[in-house]
């Protein structure tokens, strides 16, 4: 367990990750000095992103100024949020799969009643929309940038490459190879069978849903909504490293 101040339920190998990107950030940029040693910028991050830690938590833990906290936490997320994997990156370990899950998530902000762009009818809150691929045994391989909650984002890609993938209704009209479930009550007995077995096979890539939402910033976010592509990124690359 890493503690700072309290504890962080991450790996020391994941620490270690973090820290050794900082590192090459900060060759490749040419800083001489910082307040905090990359080890210690890494560990500020992670208590950000897991814990939700607010700067001025931070600021108090270690001993620095919040404009640095901010700096600190900015820098560690784009670096993360470069290493994420792109769409083409996923199709392409996909073709090794028997098929894969498409799922989306809606992730809180902090918004008024007044950005109705950002609220999702759905949950009846304001949120950001994040679509995850996962394979056969609930692994997630992408996150798409986020997007309104009150948009509904659909996944082409696996379609247009013929890769088999199941969803639920919420994706009706995707057409192609994505395979929903059917609508209605009055369904035949073979449309309910197949609504049982296509839930059975797509309740492996919810539990891929409960990754994200572990990171307890992610589950009220107050950033700009600008920022929360990054942040979701950057989650997904540090859940590869601890794995």
């Amino acid at each position: 367990m890493l503690v700072c101040p309290s504890s962080i339920d991450l790996s020391s190998r994941t620490l270690r990750c973090l820290t050794e990107r900082l590192a090459v950030r900060r060759g490749e940029i040419g800083t001489r000095w910082r307040r905090l040693t990359a080890g210690r910028q890494a560990l500020l991050a992670l208590a950000h992103l897991r814990c939700g830690d607010t700067y001025a938590q931070l600021a108090a833990g270690f001993g620095i100024g919040i404009a640095t906290v901010y700096r600190c936490i900015h820098e560690a997320v784009e670096a993360l949020a470069g290493l994420a994997p792109t769409l083409a990156e996923a199709m392409h370990i996909a073709r090794t799969k028997a098929f894969m899950i498409l799922d989306g998530t809606l992730l809180p902000i902090d918004r008024i009643a007044a950005d109705t762009p950002y609220c999702s009818g759905k949950h009846k809150r304001h949120g950001m929309n994040v679509q995850v691929l996962t394979d056969p045994f609930g692994r997630l391989l992408w996150a798409s940038p986020a997007l309104p909650g009150s948009t509904h984002g659909i996944v082409d890609a696996p379609a247009e490459a013929g890769l088999k993938c199941w969803a639920d209704k919420a994706y009706q009209g995707a057409g192609g190879s994505i395979r929903m479930p059917f609508r209605g009550r009055r369904l035949k007995w073979w449309q309910r069978r197949h609504n049982s077995t296509h839930a059975k096979i797509r309740c492996v890539g919810e539990q891929a849903m409960p990754v994200l939402t572990g990171w307890r910033l992610l589950r009220k976010l107050r950033c700009s909504t600008n920022r929360i592509t990054a942040i979701a990124q950057a989650v997904l690359v540090v859940h590869h490293a601890s794995e």
